[in-house]
């Protein structure tokens, strides 16, 4: 290749790697050049390998090199503002298309000899910057010898399109734009679905394409890659017929383009683009549903690879998706997190990492459409692990961040109050100190719910948790320890002076048991006795001979130790790094010592439950049962406060299923201020609350993320409090049909036909929301399943949603007749009531009694089915 000397290029683009981009984007900041730059890097990624594009900020200058043939050759471009131009040299001159009919063309002016030396200048000039792209293509098309090159060339920009089509708009209303539009005949095959929200929803292909290209003759189909069909198809658009139905793409034409790169196109194109012109912040795109956009059967593997793969990602200018499971499948989303047009614009590669920011997500569907199934791939995502493809692994690691405390699953009920879900105060009876006494009666004490209980554990969190060089638990003892007593000032220091010092401290007889033969408890006993004069009431079972003996013998360097805080709290957690040592003190106690280095302390306390399964006992030192622990959280403990690793904390999620069916006002009481994202802990905007009953300041951390389901046949989104809906990213679940195919096949059913009909029915006669899932049949192995399902679960949630109208679950079912007589229906039966005597003239209506089918009789899904 040859070799290039600049002393002024700046940053350079060669074979897919930018080079000191964002450096150069400074310079850049405030001239012409910026543009020129963006726009050839963008056309020389499309162009694939080989090329280079190189920027000189002192001149204001672009270049773009054709660098395949091992020299500069066949052309070089500089691109300056609105001046595009092309040096070009050799037999390639000779064939340079000069078919300028493009739009936003203003002037073109040519430079040299076309018979004599073959090489020129040839300056475009363009009335917009924002044209260049597409005019750099057209003028290259007929001679880029790469398909790539072809294929890019061919594009037709997505902005451009819908202007066409606002063009075509104007013409049907107003005559206008008549000199091309009025070539064009009535439309017949090939039509496109338009991207924005329109009262058309499709237009026909060959007179948008005839508009862009100012072209008032060429074909509609795409038997030629130049034919409007073609050309709008291989631009990422949907090609439909006058039914609005999607047309089945030949396979016989290699230049259309197929697989992975059409459906990264259209989800460009028909999700992602009109979501961020809408200023969305996020965008979700169901595989079932772009599969049904496009035409496509059984392709959810390539939807679901396509749509998770980093060529999106790259494409779309967009941070890796959260991808739910089951993955792949029809029901698998992708929710990407948008930036403005210009935010996508500016973003390198760099920045395509998963958002850190805090995600409060409510997912919203009628019953059955797989909300809370979905809810364990998406909180192991937000915490931060790799989400396994199969269910079975998936569970397994869901199950272990629950035991690890990092996700917590509860149910909103109509009875669910602050004091169940932030703090209350509940009834003690005991003591909570070290003392030996135990009070008498009961107590009121702050009990917190399980959202601040995981809010603390968020907060606390200062390092990751997991990976290879996690402290673990395995072949390690675990002692509770008490370093004096929690509830005395007086013994305050004693905590803070052992945590600054990196020791913990043991109470009892000041002496010293370095001596080898305190090895064995007879002797502590005797010593016990000889510094007592005589010992009193001490014998070998008590605290003054035990608590020095487990301290001195039980401990090995690498145990871990947990310091109590009274018996229902702990406070620290530490690993054992020295032998027994004896430092008296001047005011004498707490001699006895050891060497620890702490791992997690946190002053104010969390409850023993969260890592043993019974309260503390009032003793100083004592072994922990292995089966009493939680391990899982234990370590979460042990490793959550380390920064050798990097400082990014844990992630933690909260998992709120049925969030509609309590009062949300009533149990999130000030919560609702503090989940604003940008109201978090250690953000710009931190908010801290004192709560009402402990009186503690409260604040919720950044990385503890809300997961919430909501049954829309229970309650509408429209009725939940405007506050939390405003915090809330909504993202609905509606039925997919498809997920039934295999199913179907297994019953001899067509399922997908009958949950759709069913739905639509209810759509008609109720509304979206009181739709059946699909949840509901996925079990179903045989005829008898659905005749099961159909008989205790769909006729009488249809009896519910329809208050015991059958003439309406009837209409449904496909079992209404329009007469007055008695029906055998597929599902019902319809008989004739005759009034009592003496009432025979009484009431001209006739009365019906319904009767659901017996299970001998069966049910019938041909009229169902049929529909």
């Amino acid at each position: 290749m040859e070799k290039r000397e600049s002393n002024n290029v700046d940053a350079s683009y060669t074979g897919g790697e930018i080079k000191r981009f964002s450096e150069l984007r400074g310079k850049l900041l405030e001239t012409e050049a910026q543009e020129s730059l963006d726009i050839l890097l963008d056309f020389s990624r499309k162009l694939g390998g080989g090329y280079s594009v190189e920027a000189e900020s002192g001149r204001d200058v672009v270049n773009l090199y054709d660098l395949r043939s091992g020299r500069v050759n066949p052309f070089a471009f500089i691109v300056n503002k609105r001046d595009i131009l092309f040096y070009i040299r050799g037999p390639a001159f000779k064939h340079f298309g000069f078919d300028f009919g493009i739009d936003g063309l203003r002037e073109v002016f040519v430079e040299g000899d076309l018979n004599k030396n073959n090489k020129g200048e040839i300056t475009i000039r363009v009335g917009d910057p924002s044209d260049a792209e597409k005019v750099i293509m057209e003028v290259l098309e007929p001679y880029l010898g790469s398909e790539k090159g072809q294929s890019a060339a061919r594009q037709l920009a997505r902005k451009d399109v819908e202007a066409a089509m606002d063009a075509f708009d104007r013409y049907s209303q107003t005559g206008e734009q008549s000199e091309i539009f009025r070539h064009f005949g009535d439309p017949r095959d090939y039509w496109v679905r338009s991207s924005r929200d329109r009262e058309n929803r499709v237009y026909p292909s060959k007179p948008l394409v005839g508009y862009l290209l100012d072209k008032t003759e060429l074909n509609g189909g795409w038997g030629q890659k130049a034919d409007a069909a073609a050309r709008l198809h291989n631009s990422g658009f949907i090609i439909f017929d006058q039914h609005d139905e999607p047309v089945p793409v030949p396979e016989r034409y290699e230049h259309l383009i197929s697989g992975a790169e059409r459906i990264r196109l259209c989800a460009l194109n028909y999700f992602i683009e009109p979501a961020r012109e809408k200023h969305l912040k996020t965008v979700t795109i169901r595989a079932g549903g772009l599969a049904s956009a496009m035409g496509l059967k059984n392709a959810f593997p390539n939807i679901c690879q396509a749509l998770g793969g980093e060529k999106l990602q790259q494409l779309a200018k967009v941070p890796p998706p959260a991808i739910s499971e089951p993955n792949p499948s029809s029901s698998t989303t992708f929710t990407y997190q948008l930036g403005s047009k210009s935010e996508a614009d500016t973003m390198d590669q760099a920045s395509t990492t998963i958002s850190t920011s805090a995600t409060n997500l409510i997912l919203y569907g009628p019953p059955g459409t797989g909300k809370t199934f979905a809810t364990a791939a998406e909180a192991v995502r937000l915490c931060g692990e790799p989400v396994p493809q199969d269910r079975a692994e998936l569970m397994a690691v869901y199950e272990r961040l629950v035991a690890a405390g990092r996700i917590e699953f509860v149910t909103f009920h109509q009875s669910m109050s602050y004091e169940d879900f932030v703090e209350g105060r509940q009834p003690m009876t005991g003591a909570d100190g070290d003392g030996e006494a135990e009070s008498a009666g009961f107590r009121l004490e702050t009990v917190h719910g399980v959202f601040r209980r995981i809010a603390k554990r968020a907060e606390t969190s200062r390092g990751r948790s997991s990976g290879d060089d996690m402290i673990r638990l395995e072949g390690r003892q675990v002692f509770k320890m008490s370093i004096g007593e929690a509830n005395n000032p007086e013994d305050a220091h004693l905590f803070e002076e052992a945590i600054e010092g990196g020791y913990t401290l043991l109470g009892f007889d000041d002496i010293d048991w370095s001596d080898e033969k305190y090895a064995s408890r007879e002797a502590i006993f005797e010593a016990c006795k000889d510094h007592r004069d005589g010992g009193g009431d001490i014998d070998a079972r008590s605290g003054w001979v035990q608590m020095p003996f487990r301290f001195r013998n039980w401990v090995r360097q690498g145990d871990i130790v947990i310091v109590s805080k009274g018996n229902q709290q702990f406070r620290a957690i530490g690993e054992f790094v020295g032998d027994y040592e004896f430092k008296p003190r001047p005011g004498g106690g707490y001699a006895h010592r050891r060497a620890v280095r702490w791992l997690w302390v946190d002053r104010d306390g969390v409850p023993v439950s969260e890592i043993y399964s019974r309260g503390f006992m009032q003793q100083s030192i004592y072994l922990l049962y292995d089966s009493e622990l939680n391990i899982p959280a234990l370590e979460r403990y042990m490793n959550s406060q380390r920064t050798d690793g990097g400082d990014e904390p844990d992630h933690f999620v909260l998992i709120i299923d049925e969030i509609n069916r309590a009062n949300i006002s009533r149990v999130f009481g000030e919560l609702i201020t503090l989940l604003e994202a940008d109201q978090r802990l250690n953000q710009p905007n931190a908010v801290r609350v004192r709560l009402p009953y402990s009186g503690d300041e409260f604040g919720v951390p950044s990385n503890l993320h809300i997961l919430g389901t909501m049954n829309t046949a229970d309650r509408s989104i429209a009725l939940l409090d405007t506050a939390l809906r405003r915090r809330f990213t909504f993202r609905e679940m509606m039925p997919d049909a498809s997920i039934l195919e295999d199913a179907g096949q297994k019953c001899g059913i067509d399922l997908p036909r009958l949950l759709t009909t069913i739905n639509k029915r209810i759509e008609y006669l109720y509304d979206r929301e009181h739709q059946i899932g699909h949840a509901y049949f996925t079990a179903c192995r045989s005829q008898a399943d659905v005749d099961e399902v159909m008989r205790h679960k769909v006729i009488p949630l249809l009896a519910e949603y329809f208050f015991e109208d059958w003439a309406k679950i009837a209409a449904v079912l496909g079992d209404l007749e329009a007469h007055e007589g008695p029906i055998a229906g597929g599902f019902l039966k319809r008989a004739i009531l005759n009034p009592p005597p003496g009432l025979e003239d009484g009431d001209a209506v006739a009365r019906f009694r319904w009767q659901v089918r017996s299970v001998d009789e069966g049910f019938d899904y041909s009229k169902l089915v049929a529909a």
